[in-house]
Formats: C-alpha cells, structure tokens, sequence
C-alpha cells in the first residue's frame, strides 16, 4: 500500500509540477501526517523532491528530474496498450506521433512485461464502428483536431438536415461515437453538437477562444446523449411479439428501447405484449415493419392504422 502511495506522490509531481500536502492527502484519502513521512521517505531515497512555502507553495521535483516506468506494474501497461486507439490517432492527424510514443514506451518498460505490453497489441484489436456501417474519415479532422489543440476559432460551412449554414465557432473538443465523429463547440453561449462528416469547409482563424476550463466533455457527452435518445424517442407503444420477435428485438430495435421495454409473461400461444419507447409516427412505422408479420400493434391507434395503410399499400403493390 505504502509502496504504491510513494508511487503516486511521485507520478503526481511530475504530472503536475507541483501539488501541495492537503490535495496529495485528499486524492489518497489519508492524513497529512502521513504525506509528510512519505516526503520525508522519498527525499531519503535519493529523490530530489523539495517544498515551497506560501499561499503558492507546495511539492515540486527538480525540474528535469523524470522518473523511470519501473514502478509500472504488467496490468497497467497492458492496459495502456489496450486503449490505444492508433487508427483513430491516425484520423486525427497523431498517428506517427501514436506510434512513436508506444516504441517510446516499450523501450522504457522493464524487460520483465515489456514482453506482456507488446503482445497486448497482438491479441487485442479494437474495430470501433457496428456491424455493415464505415467509420467515417473527414477531410478536414486533422484540421480540427488542430484548432481544438490550439483553440482557435474556426468558420464552418455545415450542411444540416434543412439547409447549408456558416457558423463561427469555438471548438471545445471532439467525439468519437460508434465510427462517426463530432464536434462539440460553442456559439455564443450556447453548447452545441455537428456532425464532422457534415462540414463541407473548415478554416482556422486567427482569434483564440476562451479556455473553457470548467467544461467538462465526457459530462456533457453523457448528458447529450442521454438527452437524444429521449427526443428521438417521445411516444410509447404496445405491441404483441411472437416468440421469434422477442428474441429479435436487439436485432431490429436501437438499444434505447430495448433497454427501456416491458416485456409480460407469455400468453398461451407463446406472444407476449411489450411496451417500448418509439420515434414519431412514420419513423416507428418503419422500424416496427422489420417484424414482418410476427408483431401486431395494439396502440397508439394512431400508430396501429398507419401500419394498417402501409400492409395494404404493400398489398397493392404486391397484386395480392
């Protein structure tokens, strides 16, 4: 325990530059006594860790002293090396810079699990976009992945769903979402989201923006995408599922539903009646079709007669 606490003063540090007694106590959860004799054990080990008095002091290490990977333990680098994402590093215009710190890496672990880190990438690979969708690679992401670096301004021509808009904006970071990537930016005051493979030009400006240093982005992530499932979801619907069409929901269905259905015992022929979140009308219409025959809307009525007008169209069509 002891050993992994110096650890962490240590890696602290040398991350941060400097950090006071209280916040290295907190992040630990221990007591201040007990930081000063881990201080006190580190100084007598040789490193030149030292202490700065006043409102601005705290613990510093001599500036060009870096520590060593040895106290990384097998798990942890392996773990490294499992969440690299260098295709991804690639697209954002960082892949010989990725590519460059991982050699880095290995050269620096000790032989003992240099070893296990470098099969990790051999028997682990990470294939981020679903089943017969491309991950999208944007023109312009390097471009961005620089102006939100640097925090510069950029200027956008988007093409949205209605129409093509400019926009001045404040880059704030970017997501990388089931192979599609966005931008989350600011306009004024307000935080919004777009799609990158929308944008048909990009161009850097000269302004900075404001370091949006409250701004937290997996946060407002969560949050966002919390929120746009619910809005493409505003209706619920009953409907009753044969057995092969219960056990296809995860197939035909967007998660969201699936993760918010309610699912009744099986009546005596074996159907069940399920109440799930659907989109609007014609969008749940066409979703609840890849059933086929093997699900029958119970309500809305609204929904229930436009499935009704689609089954006859089709028969129509069809010449039955």
């Amino acid at each position: 325990m002891r050993a992994s606490r110096l650890l962490f003063i240590l890696t602290t540090l040398q991350a941060r530059g400097q950090a006071t007694a209280r916040a290295l106590a907190d992040e630990y959860g221990v007591s201040l006594r007990t930081i000063y004799r881990d201080v006190d054990a580190l100084s007598a080990a040789g490193i030149p860790i030292y202490s700065e008095r006043g409102n601005l002091g705290g613990y510093r290490l001599l500036d060009g002293y870096r520590t060593r990977l040895n106290g990384m333990s097998a798990l942890e680098a392996e773990a490294l090396f499992l969440g690299g994402l260098s295709g991804q590093a690639a697209e954002l215009g960082l892949g010989a810079a990725c590519a460059s710190a991982r050699d880095k890496l290995l050269v620096a672990l000790p032989a003992e699990i240099r070893e296990g880190a470098g099969r990790m990438r051999l028997r682990f690979h990470l294939d981020v976009p679903g089943w017969f969708d491309a991950s999208e690679r944007p023109a312009c992401l390097p471009r961005l992945a620089e102006a939100v670096w640097g925090e510069r301004q950029i200027r956008i021509r988007y093409r949205s769903w209605k129409a093509e808009k400019e926009r001045v904006l404040d880059p704030l970071g970017v997501v990388l979402k089931g192979g599609a990537w966005y931008l989350v930016a600011r306009q004024g005051t307000s935080v919004r989201t777009y799609r990158v493979s929308r944008i048909l030009e990009l161009d850097l400006l000269d302004g900075r923006i404001d370091p949006a240093d409250d701004f937290d982005l997996p946060a407002y992530w969560t949050e966002n995408a919390r929120r746009f499932e619910q809005e493409q979801h505003p209706e619920r619907a009953s409907l009753r599922l044969s057995p092969w069409a219960v056990k296809m929901m995860e197939a035909f269905l967007p998660p969201f539903a699936v993760a918010h259905a309610a699912i009744a015992d099986a009546e005596e022929d074996g159907w069940r009646t399920v109440t799930l979140p659907v989109g609007p009308l014609h969008h749940a219409a066409h979703e609840l079709l890849r059933f086929g025959a093997e699900a029958e809307v119970i309500e809305p009525e609204a929904l229930r007669v436009h499935m009704a007008r689609i089954a006859r169209q089709l028969a129509e069509t069809y010449g039955c």
